[in-house]
């Protein structure tokens, strides 16, 4: 095929590649956007919103589990895996035609193909037809992307040895699963098919799951889990699989000696790599990533890199407004990306969320602290709603009452941490957020109650 030339080319359809083309495209410049499978990437399709559909499921078992003490009776509650998974495929096709209208209806060139990088202002692309395409343009943004980590021993065969992709595709609910990994992905996979009636054992070699999270917010969802049965050894590293014809025999090694444990499914959910190869040739990967700067440039002039290709926050979220920034630099700008309060939303039951420092990591910067802890147990809209598990915390510097954390474990947390995120980008006190009205009965109002209390003077706890 004909060479081709274009202002913007972006190599990746996923959240910070669709979203720097789009914004380029609002910009006015000529945008193309190579995507070698599916428009709205991992996130859209095998990531964040089929994982979602599938935890909304998962809470809404648990809470018809609760449904007799609200005064609903409820005589039979059964899951409908198929229709679950078909709820889940439709919810990704309306998503992604929604990309793809967005795309189309800004102008946006979409081309099917596996983008090589071989020198700047150049993309050469292999598409599925196969046809060669070569692309040229001054300035290139890369959103390649990650894709599952893959363990010594514990290679993926889809059936017995699954990856997250292969989770959200099966056909019906295992008897039993061991999940290696403790981090976001293993815990939500973890909360969900403990809730779908799966056996769930979970083994980290880390001493603690959500190890970026406050412990004290890791601590409690472990007994929440394992209150609804989930089996959890931290400190532990599996050493090796027997696959057999009906199960698989994990051996692993904790600190007091070794277990074994037989499962239907095993899934390895020890984290992500970056796509970074595509940038080996032009020498910007470095590690297994593509560095950037906080313009989003990378070693190569002209070429920028965002998203999880980066080697940083692997955050749909955080992509977005990479690529935004990437986007407006690549196109004349000098914006710089403000790292400062990224929130993290966890999607277990309970629900967890944090931004900012956690209690430890505060300490060790800034010495004396004052925090304040609500627990739901004490919010009226927690109880009526039946959802008291968990609390709110807020951690603030004693030297001047800023807000250096908040962390959040209970109903609607990753709603509700946005506040905290808001306050602790505009560099808040505590006196501020406990002098802003909150509404009530609300959950939200337990951030003002966390406040008063780091404050020493509590209204409703204490």
């Amino acid at each position: 095929m004909a060479d081709k030339k274009a202002n913007l080319i972006v190599i990746g359809g996923g959240p910070g590649g669709y979203v720097s083309a789009l914004r380029a495209a609002q910009l006015g410049a000529q945008v193309s956007l190579v995507e070698k499978e599916e428009l709205g990437g991992t996130c859209l399709n095998w990531g964040c919103i089929p994982t979602k559909v599938f935890s909304k499921t998962a809470e809404l078992l648990q809470q018809f589990q609760k449904a007799g003490k609200m005064g609903i009776q409820v005589n039979e509650i059964s899951l409908d895996f198929k229709t679950v998974q078909q709820r889940k495929q439709n919810v990704v096709k309306k998503l992604k035609g929604g990309v793809s209208h967005l795309l189309s209806s800004r102008g946006v060139k979409v081309i099917q193909g596996e983008a090589l990088l071989e020198k700047p202002g150049q993309v050469n692309i292999s598409a599925g037809n196969g046809d060669a395409v070569v692309l040229e343009a001054p300035k290139i943004i890369v959103a390649a992307g990650s894709r599952p980590m893959e363990l010594p021993g514990m290679a993926f065969d889809g059936e017995q040895v699954l990856n997250s992709t292969h989770a959200l595709a099966l056909e019906q609910v295992p008897a039993s699963m061991l999940i290696v990994g403790g981090g976001v992905i293993g815990m939500e996979f973890a909360s969900i098919f403990a809730s779908f009636g799966t056996r769930v054992t979970l083994v980290e070699m880390l001493p603690e799951v959500l190890p970026f999270i406050d412990a004290a917010v890791s601590d409690t969802l472990k007994k929440e889990l394992a209150a609804r049965g989930v089996t959890i050894y931290t400190s532990a590293k599996v050493s090796r699989l027997e696959k057999g014809p009906e199960c698989v025999k994990v051996h692993f090694e904790r600190a007091d000696g070794s277990e074994q444990i037989e499962v239907e499914k095993v899934l390895v959910a020890a984290g992500r790599i970056p796509n970074a190869e595509i940038g080996r040739t032009l020498g910007v990967e470095k590690q297994g990533a593509i560095p950037v700067n906080e313009k989003m440039e990378t070693g190569a002039a002209g070429i920028y890199a965002v998203g999880d290709v980066t080697g940083g926050y692997q955050l749909a979220h955080v992509a977005y407004f990479e690529g935004h920034v990437a986007a407006e630099n690549a196109l004349g700008a000098s914006h710089e990306m403000n790292y400062r309060a990224v929130p993290q939303g966890i999607f277990t039951y309970p629900e967890v969320a944090g931004v900012g420092l956690t209690e430890e990591e505060a300490r060790e910067k800034y010495g004396s602290l004052k925090i304040g802890v609500f627990p739901f147990a004490a919010s009226g809209k927690a109880m009526a709603g039946g959802e008291t598990a968990g609390f709110t915390k807020i951690i603030a510097a004693e030297a001047h009452d800023e807000i250096l954390g908040v962390f959040i474990i209970g109903p609607a947390a990753t709603e509700m941490i946005h506040e905290a995120a808001l306050a602790i980008n505009l560099e808040a006190t505590l006196e501020e957020v406990a002098e802003t009205i909150h509404a009530h009965p609300t959950l939200s109002e337990s951030l003002n109650e966390a406040a008063l209390l780091a404050l020493g003077r509590p209204l409703h706890y204490g």
